[in-house]
């Protein structure tokens, strides 16, 4: 049976950025160009007579902004959403805004020289559109955040992770302290949220790699801060891995977690992207098995590709308890479904299930560790 094409619909008040868009697609013999529309209210019109399979919108418009537009479309018919402008780039609290509702992922696109961008980016803006369309629609809904990279060619290989975690460098001391390590890329930001607002204060430090923009992790964990009762906040080196804390990566850097005697603290530093990301998952889950082992609980939520997904079989090799988001609940299953076919993950659980497994698996290693100081 012949596949049905993707059907897609193209939201710019700019002619320029129109015609790119249809040339960049009508070379993949799988995606349709049902419409295009230089506003929302033209879009709305088009849409009652054919509904698309996934969108390409701008924010800036005429008549009506994008994140208007945006909100009302997940309120009404949740639909995969890939923001294309040029306030992407910027990582300012529009984008922000545009993620929080609901945007599957984003191209930016520069102030200057659209057309040539576009034009160069044709194989980016075709595999975006075809992730979308494998998107889990039933959980892309307002208020949700989807966000994090574009597909794009086969992952780097993982050595390029030895760029940046030093070899030969282990703990010297046992350590009692725990540690939970987070990974995650498209609709991970509805995910994050939903994880950190549901923890208590009394949880372990928490590192995070969530695929995103530079510049817009800060304000994103600004919002988690005032969330959740638990502090979160973009990493910064040195800080300390504390209970009651995430530490979310910066955008464009990597993230290790490391050990001073028997404290816990990161190191965000440069380096080569891996599986095509900075910062990257794979990276802070290896540092992760290196310096915290069986003491640390990893987690790999939605996301495209595979990053991660090695980086957790080796917390798992290390004794470190793992765990997967199950596929009903991803936006995208990619991630999770690598590191069970790698055998890294001890249990697949629904998004609502991670953050109470997360409290009773650190409760369990407490009383694992305590059954074996009295030598139980």
């Amino acid at each position: 049976m012949v596949r049905a094409r993707t059907r897609l619909l193209v939201v710019d008040d700019s002619a320029v950025v129109r015609q790119a868009v249809a040339q960049a697609v009508a070379r993949a013999g799988d995606i349709e160009l049902v419409a295009t529309a230089a506003d929302p209210l033209f879009a709305m019109e088009k849409m009652r007579r054919s509904w698309p399979d996934v969108i390409i919108l701008d924010i800036e418009m005429p008549r009506m902004d994008g994140i208007s537009f945006l909100r009302a479309l997940m309120a009404e018919r949740p639909t995969p959403v890939i923001i294309c402008s040029s306030l992407a780039t910027s990582g300012s609290a529009t984008l922000a805004q545009a993620l929080a509702a609901g945007a599957f992922s984003v191209i930016g696109k520069p102030m200057l020289g659209v057309k040539a961008f576009l034009e160069d980016s044709s194989n980016d803006i075709v595999a975006a559109v075809r992730a979308a369309a494998r998107a889990n629609v039933g959980v892309l809904r307002s208020p949700a955040a989807a966000g994090g990279a574009m597909a794009g060619a086969a992952a780097q290989s993982l050595h390029r992770a030895d760029v940046i975690l030093s070899a030969g460098t282990t703990p010297v001391l046992q350590t009692t302290d725990r540690v939970i390590a987070i990974g995650t890329s498209t609709g991970g930001t509805q995910a994050l949220e939903a994880v950190l607002t549901s923890l208590p204060k009394t949880v372990p430090g928490i590192v995070v790699v969530q695929h995103m923009p530079e510049r817009f992790t800060a304000m994103f964990a600004e919002r988690l801060d005032s969330l959740a009762a638990i502090e979160v906040r973009e990493a910064r080196s040195n800080d300390r891995v504390l209970p009651g804390r995430a530490l979310i990566a910066p955008g464009g850097r990597h993230l290790l977690l490391k050990r001073n005697g028997a404290q816990y603290h990161v190191e965000v530093v440069d380096g080569p992207a891996v599986n095509r990301h900075r910062p990257s998952v794979d990276v802070l889950f290896r540092s992760v098995a290196r310096f915290a082992g069986r003491n640390a609980v990893g987690v790999i939520m939605t996301g495209m590709g595979d990053d991660g997904a090695r980086g957790l079989k080796e917390m798992r090799d290390a004794g470190a308890a793992t765990i997967a988001q199950d596929e009903a609940s991803c936006v995208v299953f990619g991630m999770p479904r690598e590191a069970i076919r790698l055998g890294a993950v001890d249990q697949v659980l629904p998004l609502s299930q991670i953050a109470p497994a997360l409290v009773a698996t650190d409760r369990g290693i407490v009383a694992a560790a305590a059954r074996q100081d009295t030598g139980e």
